[in-house]
């Protein structure tokens, strides 16, 4: 399934000083519809960030930028050591881990909530720790043997196959037997599964927004199936690894049933193609999961150590890949983001046997991908433009491609050593367009003509952007963007003490946060009103909700309302308050 912008029951819903959530127990208003996360469905993967640094970077950068939800690395007790892989050998369910406390967890999935971005957890739950670790003490206190997890599970709860894989022809031994020496638990038992629902469920509690499943591959597509059918939330989201390769019997679409699944064949071709020639990018998709099943990444923790995918050491290459994977309409897009390290086993910079410092971008050590002004600008790109069609291909036969997507958005990305200068035919309106891989700022813009065309210099393995959402006037001040007037007007009833708001997936809206959001006057009782200045172009969602003195909130019902603001004039938006 596509990654749907939506909000759970058991969501935090952070307002001035209200937080409505599984962790308090206070049931939202009978009569609330909550919002739907963010302004896009893209997935930042922060991998080994604490808590504290996710939390602060949501509402720093990755809210702004629109992303729509945050992967983090496994939140539950692990083994203790430096080595990054420590945190996927995990010896309890406690959310206690070298990222951070379970009181920091829930503080940022809350923070995350409140800029519109919801958090996806690493889940480990193919495994425990294994023969290779003996015993000892997790990073929470936990004790622990190869066979004994007190309190958890015994020898009973883990695969009879107690030697390493050895054949990946072989379905037992793939899915029954011990990866890296790590013991492999039993999922085929309601006990097992039990458990394991139990750990998922508690992160449910804590507001997230679904999960990453780790090693799905060496789990029978059946007991994940049961173990989701535990949850809370039978139709979180979640993605699952798995690891397709040609000729193995395990394959990708056995997972489709219960979720979106890795599509790794997509990372390999953008690597061939990346360091071959670009213009077979057109049939990516062919052979590949299905779109709305997929999720795709230019790379991972793994496949950026082991080669089998580009990494940030690609440089310029690598951002292309990016600005492809977020422009191009296929599946749903995970950015990457970790470390610089020069051993492969390393874990996060500066990192002991029992913690992990907080992430620092202005190290050059932290890859920070999610602040790149190109990456950034494509996620709004991607935004923009999803749900529309790829149009206008054009490929020069090796290393240029260029293309849309409808008629908002265009695209044109060169992978060859040289400048290429030529016209560009789109299905754009007349105007004046900033280019968002250049410039956050609109300081490099490209007028289209009234027939869709426009003429740029590309350079050197570099690409450009342009889309409906970030345009200009193409005036004395070009890098000034078009306002149009938006006229709010609501017919809704409230008593005493309640104001109206419009609340909306933009900083103008307030991000979904309803003391920020846009306050409409009452003076046309019960009609409340108010003007506001946005961009033209811009796409968004909103609701109205009631809000008074003490920060209660009541949300209007049904789906979230959307309107698209024009090139010029007012847009009048005449509502009805939903009850």
């Amino acid at each position: 399934m596509k990654l749907a912008r939506r909000f759970r029951p058991a969501a935090l819903l952070a307002t001035a000083g209200l937080v409505l959530t599984a962790l308090t127990g206070v049931a939202a208003p009978a009569t609330a519809t909550a919002p739907e996360h963010g302004d896009g469905d893209v997935i930042l993967n922060l991998f080994q960030w604490t808590w504290d640094s996710v939390a602060a970077e949501c509402t720093s950068t990755i809210g702004p930028a629109g992303f729509g939800y945050v992967q983090v690395s496994p939140p539950q007790e692990s083994i203790q050591g430096t080595a990054w892989w420590t945190s996927y050998q995990p010896v309890s369910y406690k959310i206690e881990s070298k990222l951070g406390t379970r009181a920091e967890f829930a503080a940022m999935v809350q923070t995350c909530e409140a800029a519109g971005v919801g958090v996806i957890a690493d889940a480990v739950i193919n495994h425990t720790t294994g023969a290779d670790g003996g015993s000892g003490i997790g990073v929470a206190g936990s004790s622990y043997g190869v066979d004994s997890f007190p309190g958890i599970y015994s020898a009973a709860d883990f695969n009879d196959c107690r030697t390493n894989i050895s054949n990946y022809n072989d379905r037992y031994q793939v899915q029954n037997c011990r990866l890296v020496s790590l013991q492999d638990l039993r999922t085929g038992s309601e006990y097992v599964r039990g458990v394991i629902a139990a750990y998922l469920n508690d992160l449910i509690s804590l507001g997230v927004s679904g999960f990453r499943i780790d090693a799905a591959k060496h789990i029978p597509a059946a007991d994940l199936a049961a173990i989701k059918a535990k949850l809370s939330d039978p139709d979180v989201y979640w993605v699952q690894e798995v690891i397709g390769a040609a000729g193995e019997p395990i394959t990708e679409s056995e997972y489709v049933g219960t979720g979106d699944v890795h599509e790794f064949d997509y990372a390999r071709t953008l690597k061939s193609r990346f360091d071959g020639q670009i213009s077979q990018l057109s049939t990516i998709a062919n052979g590949l999961l299905p779109s709305a099943q997929a999720g795709v990444f230019v790379d991972n923790h793994d496949t950026e150590r082991n080669g089998e995918t580009m990494n940030q050491s690609w440089g310029a290459k690598y951002i292309l890949a990016n600005t492809f994977m977020l422009s191009y309409p296929y599946g749903s897009p995970s950015v990457y983001s970790g470390y610089r390290y020069t051993n492969t086993d390393a874990g996060a910079p500066g990192a002991t046997a029992t913690s992990v410092p907080d992430a620092n971008c202005a190290s050059s050590s932290w890859t920070c991908t999610q602040r790149w002004t190109e990456i950034a600008g494509m996620v709004g790109f991607h935004n923009q433009v999803d749900g529309t069609a790829l149009t206008n291909w054009w490929d020069d036969g090796a290393n240029h491609i260029a293309y849309g997507r409808g008629n908002q958005g265009y695209v044109t990305i060169n992978n060859g050593a040289s400048a290429v200068t030529r016209m560009y035919q789109t299905s754009l309106p007349a105007g004046t367009y900033c280019d968002v891989v250049a410039s956050d700022d609109c300081s490099v813009s490209y007028a289209v003509s009234s027939s869709g065309t426009f003429t740029a210099t590309v350079p050197a393995y570099g690409a450009l952007a342009l889309h409906v959402g970030a345009t200009t006037t193409g005036g004395a001040n070009p890098g000034t963007p078009s306002q149009s007037q938006v006229a709010f007007a609501v017919n809704a009833s409230t008593v005493w003490g309640q104001n109206v708001y419009a609340v909306g997936n933009i900083p103008a809206l307030g991000n979904w946060t309803p003391s920020a959001g846009f306050a409409l006057s009452s003076a046309s009782y019960p009609v409340w009103t108010g003007t506001l200045s946005l961009p033209a172009g811009t796409s968004f969602e909103y609701k109205y909700v009631k809000l008074d003195g003490s920060g209660t909130v009541v949300w209007e019902s049904g789906a979230n309302r959307t309107a698209t603001v024009g090139s010029s004039g007012t847009v009048t938006l005449n509502d009805t308050w939903r009850s």
